[in-house]
């Protein structure tokens, strides 16, 4: 079963991509599932990411807080900017400018860790920074969507922080939790966790594909650019504030990987959950969470190749 679990867990980026497929062609695959089952599954995501925390995975915090900081500037600055200026360079409808916008005020990606460690990079840095950016995305988050976007939606703030609190914090706090008081129990499901997530994301990717398939063919050209754009765009960014930082090439790595790699899962729950008058503000989550594995995989064999 462990095997099995494994082969799943190593071919993400596969699996992602034929349910996208399956998805897009033969919607009826996936549209018998409601999109409100979106936000239970992230939260079963979070809670196998707190499963998985330690107490030591926040001593960078405390020993590198400068590395913590730059990561965090970078990524809360970074990627929402690049998501404003690509919706107003390629002058997007509004809904899907919604939408880039919503997976740019994101915080990280969980599966950057994995890419990270592939990538060699600072492994540490890159949980650290998963983990403070995710505690931040309650506040950081909601703030950036009423800045960027408060012109042409209205944005309900406490809505969603109370959102991210349940579906983020909540299940990873619990996570956190029974790791510690149940230790033994713990030590049995982990190995499993990467499978449970790979089939939780791609479930989530093909429920919001399906349901969205005509509009995703009428438009996605454009869209599969605009996150193309943003994804690399911030992989290239992220890396290059390590750089002119003087940081050392392994945290240059994880600042690049984590700044790039968004919780798209998290967009699409809060584009589903507050701007369901917009359907189509949920696409460029489901398109990112499709590209950013497959990227990531490109940027680790890079980074392994050159190491610098």
């Amino acid at each position: 079963m462990k095997k099995i679990a494994s082969i799943i867990a190593s071919n993400i980026t596969l699996i992602v991509l034929a349910v996208t497929a399956l998805s897009l062609f033969v919607p009826a695959s996936f549209t018998w599932i409601a999109p409100s089952v979106i936000t239970p599954m992230l939260g079963v995501i979070m809670f196998g990411m707190g499963l998985t925390l330690k107490p030591s995975d926040f001593k960078p915090v405390l020993l590198h807080p400068k590395d913590i900081a730059i990561g965090e500037l970078a990524q809360f600055l970074i990627m929402p900017l690049l998501a404003w200026l690509i919706c107003k360079l390629l002058n997007l409808p509004q809904q899907l400018a919604l939408g880039v916008i919503l997976v740019g005020c994101c915080p990280g990606g969980t599966a950057s860790n994995v890419i990270c460690y592939l990538a060699k990079g600072d492994v540490a840095l890159s949980v650290a920074m998963t983990g403070v950016s995710t505690l931040l995305a309650p506040i950081v988050t909601p703030a950036l969507v009423l800045l960027l976007a408060g012109k042409s939606v209205d944005v309900d703030v406490i809505g969603m922080f109370m959102s991210i609190v349940q579906v983020v914090i909540a299940p990873i706090i619990i996570g956190f939790l029974a790791s510690h008081y149940f230790k033994t129990l713990t030590e049995k499901v982990v190995p499993f966790l990467p499978m449970v997530s790979t089939l939780s994301i791609a479930a989530i990717i093909g429920i919001i594909v399906s349901h969205n398939a005509a509009n995703i063919l009428s438009c996605s050209l454009i869209v599969a650019l605009a996150v193309v754009l943003h994804n690399v765009l911030g992989l290239a960014l992220g890396y290059g504030a390590g750089r002119l930082l003087r940081l050392s090439p392994s945290k240059r790595r994880a600042i690049s990987i984590e700044v790039g790699m968004q919780n798209s899962g998290l967009a699409t729950s809060l584009a589903t959950t507050h701007f369901a008058m917009f359907p189509m503000a949920a696409v460029p989550g489901a398109m990112f969470s499709v590209w950013h594995n497959f990227s990531g995989s490109i940027a680790a064999q890079i980074f392994k190749k050159y190491n610098k």
